[in-house]
C-alpha cells in the first residue's frame, strides 16, 4: 500500500482530495498526517483565517473516505508549540512534515515548489501538485469597465458599482443576479493566491474579519464575520492619473512647492481626490529631481518605478523612523494620517529635516490643522505643517500657509496681551484663522477683513469669570456682559464686591492678567443702567 504525507498546502488547497479521486485505480492508500499540518490548521482557524475553515473541512472529507475504506488515515508526530507555529515562515515546520516523511517512507505531497525542492534535496520522494487555476464568475477585469470607479460585491445582494468620478458619481447595478457566498470565496480565493505569486500584487493587511488586497492597481478590502455581518468584497481601482499641469496652480504656488513648501498637508474628504494629487505631487518631485518615497497602507498610489513605496509597521514605528533617516529621501508621500503613530512618525521626520507630504481626512481646511494641535506643541505647529491644500471633488479648492510671530491677537489692544500666534493666510496673503493659547485652551479665532468672527474669546472669558466668581462667592447672584469689546461688567450685590475684588485688588488684576480683559464691578442697584450693545 502507498504512503503519503501531505503538507498544510495541499490540506487548505483541497489538493489531496483531488490527488486521491485521481489515483482512484491505487485505492486503498494511507494518509498520514503530521500533527505539524493540523496544529497550523487550528491556529489557522483559531484566529479567524479562511484558510483555516477550508482545512477543517478537507480533514472531515479525509475522514469520511477513510469510513467508507478508500484510504487509511492516521496521524504522526508531535505537536509543535505555539511559538513555533507563529514562526511558521521560518520554514521550521516544513522541516519537520519532510522528517515525518522521511520516518514513514512515505511520499510527500506538496504544493510549495521550494518545499518539494528541499525534500528531493534531503532524499525524501516528493510530488509537487500543482494548482489547477479555477476562473471566478466574478472577475475583476471583466467587471471593471472603463468608467467605473469602484465595485461592491456582497453576499445576498445584486453587484453594484460606482460609475463617474470624484466630482461627480451614480450607483448602478451590474447585474439583477444575487451573489452566492461561494462566488464570493471563489473570487477571494484567486485573488489571494495570485497576490502571493504576481510580483506587482500583495497581501497587504490580514486580521481576524478582514482582509486588505493589492491586486495590481485594484485595491481590495474583503470583511467577514465576527468583523461584518456577511461576507463583502469592495474594489476600487484609480480612474484616472494627473499631473501638476493639470491642477491650474499659479506660479507661485508651483514656486513655493518647488522652494518652500516642506510641510504639506493634502486635505479633503472621502474621495475628494487626495491620493490622486498626492501621487501627482510626487511625480511633480521626482520630475525636479528629488528623491522621493511613499509610506502607505495600503500601498495603492500610482507612482513610477522610480519612487519607492513603503508600508506603515505599526508594531515597529521606530523602524521606520530609521529606514527612511538611513535612506535620506528628499520627501516621502505619507497616506495616509490617521492613528496617534501616524501624526508622531509625521512630526518626527519633519522635524528631522525630511520634506513630508500628508494625506488626511478633514471637511475643512482648518480641521487638518486642528487634528494636530492635540498631538503637537502650539509653537511647533508652522515648523511641521506650512502649507494645507484642500481639495473637494478633484478640485483644489484652498490652500493655506502657516507661520508664528509674537504679538496682539486682533481685537485686543493692550500690547501686554501679546503672545506666540500661529497665522494661517490664503494663498493671497489674506488672513483666516489665529491660533493661540488663552488660559489653558488653545483657541482658533477666525479672521475676516482683520476682524474676529462670532464671540468665541467673549463666551470663553464669561465662562471663566463666572467659574472665578462662584468659587470666590459660593452662591452668590450676579450677572457678567460685555460693554466693549476688551471690558466686561460684572453686577453684583454690594455685600459681595469686597471679596470680588480681593485686598488691594489682587483678585481682579489675577482675573484681567488671565483673560486679558478690563472687569468693571457695579453695584446691584445700577443693574438698571442704559448698557452699551455689543
Amino acid at each position: 500500500m502507498e504512503k503519503y504525507v501531505p503538507d498544510t498546502s495541499v490540506i487548505v488547497n483541497q489538493l489531496i482530495l483531488d490527488f486521491i479521486k485521481q489515483n482512484s485505480e491505487k485505492l486503498p492508500v494511507e494518509i498520514i498526517i503530521p500533527e505539524v499540518v493540523l496544529a497550523e490548521i487550528e491556529f489557522q482557524a483559531n484566529i479567524g483565517k479562511k484558510i483555516g475553515k477550508i482545512g477543517i473541512l478537507t480533514l472531515e472529507s479525509l475522514r469520511r473516505l477513510k469510513n467508507q475504506g478508500n484510504i487509511i488515515l492516521r496521524f504522526s508526530g508531535e505537536r509543535p508549540s505555539l511559538d513555533e507555529i507563529k514562526l511558521a515562515g521560518g520554514g521550521e515546520l516544513d522541516a519537520l512534515i519532510r522528517n515525518e516523511a522521511k520516518i514513514n517512507e512515505a511520499t510527500l505531497l506538496s504544493g510549495d515548489k521550494i518545499q518539494v525542492d528541499f525534500a528531493l534535496i534531503e532524499g525524501v520522494n516528493a510530488i509537487f501538485l500543482r494548482e489547477k487555476p479555477r476562473k471566478p464568475k466574478y472577475m475583476l477585469d471583466d467587471i471593471f469597465e472603463k468608467d467605473m470607479m469602484s465595485i461592491h460585491l456582497k453576499e445576498g445582494n445584486i453587484p453594484l458599482a460606482k460609475v463617474g468620478n470624484p466630482s461627480q458619481w451614480n450607483l448602478i447595478k451590474i447585474s439583477d443576479e444575487t451573489i452566492k457566498p461561494s462566488d464570493l470565496d471563489d473570487l477571494i480565493y484567486f485573488l489571494v493566491r495570485k497576490s502571493k505569486k504576481q510580483k506587482d500584487s500583495f497581501l497587504e493587511i490580514e486580521k481576524e474579519g478582514v482582509l486588505i488586497i493589492q491586486f495590481r492597481n485594484y485595491r481590495v478590502v474583503i470583511t467577514q464575520p465576527p468583523f461584518s455581518k456577511k461576507l463583502e468584497l469592495t474594489a476600487v481601482r484609480p480612474i484616472i492619473k494627473l499631473q501638476i499641469k493639470d491642477y491650474d496652480l499659479s506660479k507661485s504656488i508651483i514656486k513655493r512647492l518647488k522652494e518652500r513648501a516642506e510641510g504639506i498637508l493634502i486635505a479633503g474628504s472621502v474621495g475628494s481626490g487626495k491620493s490622486t494629487f498626492a501621487s501627482a505631487l510626487a511625480e511633480f518631485y521626482l520630475e525636479n529631481k528629488k528623491i522621493v518615497k511613499t509610506l502607505e497602507k495600503p500601498r495603492d498610489l500610482q507612482v513610477s518605478k522610480e519612487i519607492t513605496q513603503y508600508t506603515k509597521d505599526e508594531k515597529d514605528i521606530e523602524k521606520i523612523y530609521d529606514i527612511l533617516l538611513l535612506v535620506r529621501p528628499d520627501y516621502v508621500i505619507f497616506d495616509e494620517i490617521r492613528k496617534s503613530n501616524d501624526f508622531k512618525i509625521y512630526s518626527d521626520l519633519r522635524l528631522s529635516g525630511i520634506g513630508l507630504v500628508g494625506v488626511i481626512h478633514s471637511s475643512r481646511p482648518i480641521d487638518a490643522i486642528q487634528r494636530f494641535l492635540s498631538r503637537v506643541e502650539l509653537g511647533l505647529i508652522s515648523n511641521i505643517v506650512d502649507t494645507v491644500i484642500f481639495l473637494d471633488k478633484g478640485i483644489i479648492k484652498d490652500i493655506y500657509t502657516l507661520r508664528t510671530l509674537v504679538r496682539v491677537p486682533a481685537g485686543m489692544r493692550e500690547s501686554d496681551l501679546a503672545r506666540p500666534i500661529v497665522e494661517v493666510r490664503d494663498i493671497n496673503n489674506i488672513l483666516k484663522y489665529e491660533i493661540y493659547t488663552y488660559g489653558e485652551q488653545t483657541i482658533i479665532i477666525e479672521i475676516e477683513k482683520g476682524k474676529r468672527i462670532g464671540s468665541s474669546v467673549e463666551t470663553l472669558a464669561i465662562e471663566k469669570i463666572r467659574d472665578a466668581i462662584e468659587e470666590i462667592i459660593p452662591n452668590s447672584k450676579f450677572e457678567c456682559f460685555f460693554t466693549s469689546k476688551n471690558n466686561v461688567s460684572v453686577v453684583l450685590n454690594k455685600s459681595d464686591i469686597p471679596y470680588l475684588i480681593g485686598k488691594k485688588g489682587k483678585t481682579i488684576e489675577q482675573l484681567e492678567k488671565k483673560l486679558g480683559v478690563k472687569i468693571d464691578v457695579v453695584k446691584e442697584q445700577k443693574r438698571k443702567a442704559k448698557r452699551k450693545k455689543y
